[in-house]
C-alpha cells in the first residue's frame, strides 16, 4: 500500500482521501481515527478528572439519569448526555438500545435473540442485548445480514 502526505496550507485545506478496492475494518479504523482526531471525553474517577480516548470505550450506559463510561481499566461517570455522546462519538459508535451506546469495534460476536434481538459479546467478555429497534443498523455497520 502506497501512503502519501503532503503539507497543506492551513487546517482549512486539511483532508484525507483513501483509495481502496474494498473498505476493510482496518481501513475503517483509519477512517474513524481520523474522524475522531484521537478525541478524548472528560469522565470522573474516585473525585479525579481523567480524559478518556473514545477508542478505548467499550460502551456507555445511562442508569438513574447518570450517564457511565465503560472501559478496560474500569466505569466512570460523565457529565454528557447520551444523546450528546452520540452526536460527538461519530461512526464507530451505534446506539444499541434506549439507554446504551456500544462501540462496534469492541464486539467480538452477536447471536440472535429471542424477540428480533441480538446478543453482542465484547472483547472484554461482556454481554449486551441489542434491543430489535437498533438490530438492522447494527448489522448493516456490521457488514452481516
Amino acid at each position: 500500500m502506497k501512503v502519501e502526505i503532503r503539507k497543506a496550507e492551513n487546517y482549512d485545506k486539511e483532508e484525507a482521501v483513501i483509495c481502496a478496492v474494498s473498505v476493510t475494518e482496518d481501513i475503517r479504523n483509519a477512517v474513524d481515527i481520523l474522524r475522531n482526531n484521537g478525541m478524548s471525553i472528560p469522565v470522573t474517577s474516585e473525585g479525579d478528572t481523567l480524559m478518556v480516548k473514545t477508542d478505548s470505550i467499550y460502551y456507555i450506559e445511562s442508569v438513574d439519569k447518570r450517564t457511565y463510561v465503560y472501559t478496560k481499566t474500569g466505569c466512570h461517570e460523565t457529565k454528557y448526555r447520551l444523546y450528546e455522546l452520540e452526536d460527538m462519538l461519530g461512526v464507530g459508535f451505534l446506539r444499541c438500545s434506549k439507554a446504551m451506546i456500544v462501540n462496534i469495534r469492541k464486539i467480538r460476536s452477536v447471536r440472535a435473540e429471542l424477540n428480533a434481538r441480538l446478543s453482542a459479546e465484547l472483547l472484554n467478555g461482556e454481554r449486551l442485548i441489542i434491543s430489535r429497534g437498533y438490530v438492522k443498523e447494527l448489522k448493516k455497520k456490521l457488514g452481516i445480514s
